[in-house]
């Protein structure tokens, strides 16, 4: 099932609580607008809210490859956690972290940070987890 996706893009995902299901070339649409946003910016922080941490850890893996982004490791928190996860990265420090966390919708959170250019900066999605495979 996907979700019709307005023709506002990625302004239509504010405030969702999950990221719509989008077909092929909604997906497509998406990151057309959305990467020339993150070329703006200097680094950044993602959320990734998943039902399970390998989810999550799939999805960190297949935005930092599509983008290529730096590889992030893993903090203190193990990728071993069960059920729904938040996992939250960080480019500045090179780690990410995964908590327990039930209750949450799903999809990833890209903040761009760019202190030469605030206007650049903003936060994107909910994005579906698979939006980078």
């Amino acid at each position: 099932m996907t979700t019709d996706l307005p023709s506002s893009g990625l302004a239509a995902l504010r405030g969702l609580r999950s990221a719509p299901q989008l077909d092929g070339d909604q997906a497509r649409l998406l990151r057309e607008e959305l990467v020339p946003l993150l070329g703006a910016c200097g680094w950044f922080t993602v959320g990734i809210m998943a039902p399970s941490s390998s989810a999550a850890v799939t999805a960190l893996r297949e935005l930092e490859t599509a983008l290529a982004w730096p590889t992030l490791q893993p903090g203190d928190a193990g990728e071993g956690e069960p059920g729904g996860v938040f996992l939250k990265g960080n480019q500045r420090t090179g780690l990410f972290q995964l908590r327990r966390e039930e209750g949450l919708g799903e999809g990833i959170l890209i903040t761009g940070h760019d202190a030469s250019d605030p206007a650049a900066e903003d936060t994107w999605g909910p994005l579906p987890l698979d939006l980078f495979a």
